[in-house]
């Protein structure tokens, strides 16, 4: 069954990928949804069969794959509760994500190519998930690093979209030579790449040392710093998190399926997957915890200031992933993997719907020239609405009801105050403050979306439809290419509210895009409600697959009642601090930027990394570059190698042809000359 799970999306790839346009789009499509159809109904049994004690964890060679020396291990599918999980969130997201694709990338004329790397995506996703090894690990890591860089630069005729996949691609890998320093060093300490071996040896190397850049240092520390830093490149944590708002230049459904759902989660299930390593480096530990809650309130900070829609869930995707890693950082992985899972629902959720906003307004992703929406797409607002109230976290704890976002998160919050450290409360503290930034920015989106009056007669996007009359895929659209991947820069932000809607009407979404909306709904109202006691509360469920802390755990549900409440405080905050910006007072957001002056400024800018990168390493890089070309390159190398070369022959043939004279006498001296020489060699 798991041979089928991993291997049916990549043959689905091969037949879309090598058909393509001879294939045709329906068979294509049919081909890989099909696939993903079929892997995503054979995962749900094993996740289930974990749930109810069922099941137990099992290891599926597929062939030998390397024997040279020590270092020696197999292709084989781990099967436990960790990769059960990871199974369902992969399959059922990518299943959902084909199908939504259908309607979506309806006119698109490259579509058995799409879906190849849609499948292909999967593949090297549930290649990492159910490594048994750390170079089979890294074997998928780099596979979801190659289909996310063919996916961001799909619609390569934009500049932009080659740019983003360009700079997705070498952000990575930054982040994977530290991956690869750490599979090195767990190597050269255990002498074996076997994750099971690896934890098993792990805990008796606790206080060992090891030489690092002339230093003595622990020696767990540093193997899962460098593994981790791994993990921040994939799950775009802070200082190597600039990739992930530019990649939403791919299509929308690529931002739900590698975004949202699965490739940023891999940096989460390493760090679970290894956590008992992890567990023996207590500095490597606080370090997580450090950039996960930093990254938590940078994030929030910058979603704020956006206005594409896309954005906006673009860095709240950053800013929840720092929630999952400050809670394994505390040492609560139940409580981070329950938050992978409840995200995966209600992220790809609000990027679908988004995805759906997107194609009702003609590809206007502004979120100021929309408005007014609610009653013209009302599916897609009801299911963002339930997307909304799940990251949020609506619930009330003691009913013991809410969305999915109040069970993982709240959970985080009470583990991260309970672990009673300074780091566990500098992340309580971080998180609790990027709790009410998450409110504002989300009710910030659906009442600038769906709220106020129709702002869509400024659009020129939208004017486009309006005299064309028709939805002409956003690649081909030369008012979006020229745009494409550059804000609408204001000092001072305008709410536009006097446009009006300009003779467009909005339509809903096909059905293919409307089921995957409502099935995810299910999952954002629901996800936390049905697993979070197993998820929290259960070391049986884990059964050995991560480190659970029993004694952590009891301590997360003696919190004291006000720290309970703290999210749900916040996020009514964040919800009355909208309504008042957005639909009671609407002149007061560009007021508030106008006065805010810098620090508005500094959020919309994203903190300035890119402008820092760019002076500290992409302008010094250039221009080394070309000083190299210059001086080594042109200097030295074709000068005295192939120009060179040239250059001797063309001149020795200048020298010959001034021989070849054409009289008789010249050759008969040249001849005697000769004779001469030979004669003299012979006797002297």
């Amino acid at each position: 069954m798991i041979t089928l799970i991993v291997f049916l999306p990549l043959l689905a790839a091969i037949i879309a990928g090598f058909g393509n346009r001879a294939l045709g789009n329906t068979l294509a499509k049919s081909v890989t949804t099909g696939a993903l159809s079929i892997a995503c109904a054979l995962s749900w049994p094993i996740f289930l069969g974990f749930l109810s004690g069922t099941m137990e964890a099992s290891v599926v060679q597929v062939l030998p794959w390397v024997q040279s020396g020590t270092l020696t291990f197999d292709w084989s599918l781990r099967v436990d509760t960790l990769t059960a999980v990871m199974l369902v969130v992969v399959t059922t997201v990518s299943a959902l994500v084909h199908l939504y694709s259908w309607g979506y990338m309806d006119e698109d004329p490259d579509q058995p190519r799409f879906f190849a790397y849609l499948s292909l995506f999967t593949f090297a996703m549930l290649m990492l998930v159910t490594a048994n090894n750390l170079v089979q690990m890294f074997f998928g890591w780099e596979g979801v690093g190659l289909a996310s860089y063919l996916l961001i630069g799909f619609w390569f005729r934009k500049p932009s979209a080659n740019a983003a996949a360009i700079k997705a691609f070498v952000v990575n890998r930054v982040g994977d030579l530290g991956f690869m320093l750490g599979i090195f060093g767990t190597y050269l300490v255990f002498q074996t790449t076997s994750i099971p071996e690896i934890l098993e040896a792990a805990p008796a190397m606790s206080g060992a040392t090891i030489g690092f850049l002339g230093y003595r240092v622990a020696t767990m520390d540093v193997l899962c710093i460098l593994l981790f830093i791994g993990a921040m490149g994939k799950s775009a944590q802070l200082g190597l998190h600039t990739w992930l708002p530019d990649a939403m230049e791919g299509p929308t459904p690529v931002s739900a399926l590698i975004h949202a759902a699965t490739m940023v989660t891999a940096g989460v299930f390493m760090v679970c997957r290894l956590s008992p390593m992890f567990e023996t480096a207590p500095v490597a530990l606080d370090f997580v915890t450090f950039i996960g809650a930093a990254t938590c309130i940078f994030a929030a900070t910058v979603g704020t200031t956006q206005w594409d829609i896309k954005r906006v869930i673009a860095y709240s995707t950053c800013s929840q992933l720092g929630y999952m890693f400050f809670a394994a950082g505390v040492g609560a992985y139940g409580a981070a993997m329950f938050h992978l899972f409840t995200h995966a629902f209600f992220k790809a959720l609000l990027f679908l719907g988004a995805g759906s906003v997107i194609h009702a307004m003609h590809h206007e992703q502004d979120m100021r020239y929309y408005g007014a929406l609610r009653k013209e797409i009302p599916f897609t607002f009801w299911a963002m609405l339930a997307g909304t109230l799940a990251i949020t976290g609506v619930g009330v704890y003691h009913l013991g009801v809410g969305f999915a976002g109040f069970w993982s998160k709240d959970a985080i919050l009470e583990v991260a105050y309970a672990r009673g450290t300074d780091l566990g409360n500098f992340a309580f503290w971080m998180g609790t403050f990027a709790a009410l930034l998450t409110s504002f920015y989300s009710w910030r989106l659906m009442f600038l979306t769906f709220w106020g009056k129709p702002r869509w007669a400024d659009s020129e996007h939208i004017q486009h439809a309006v005299h064309h009359g028709h939805d002409e895929p956003e690649e081909h659209n030369p008012a979006i290419q020229e745009d494409a991947g550059h804000d609408v820069t204001h000092t001072v932000p305008s709410p536009n509210y006097s446009a009006g809607t300009g003779g467009y009407h909005p339509h809903e979404s096909p059905i293919s895009m409307l089921i995957p909306l409502g099935v995810l709904s299910l999952g954002a109202v629901l996800a936390g409600q049905l697993f979070a006691p197993a998820f929290l509360d259960s070391a049986a469920f884990w059964n050995g697959s991560i480190f659970y802390n029993e004694p952590l755990i009891h301590a997360m549900h003696a919190v004291p009642t006000l720290v309970k409440y703290a999210a749900f405080i916040v996020m009514v905050l964040g919800l009355a601090a909208a309504y008042l910006a957005y639909i009671k007072d609407t002149s007061l957001p560009a007021r508030g930027a106008e006065q805010l002056g810098p620090v508005y400024r500094f959020f919309y800018n994203k903190w300035y990394f890119d402008e820092l990168y760019r002076m500290l390493f992409i302008i010094p890089a250039f221009a080394f570059g070309k000083a190299f070309w210059r001086f080594v390159d042109k200097g030295m190398i074709d000068r005295f190698g192939p120009d060179g070369a040239a250059w001797i022959v063309t001149k020795g043939s200048a020298a010959a042809k001034r021989v070849q004279t054409g009289y008789v006498y010249s050759y008969a001296l040249v001849m005697l000359l000769g004779l001469v020489a030979a004669i003299t060699w012979v006797l002297f």
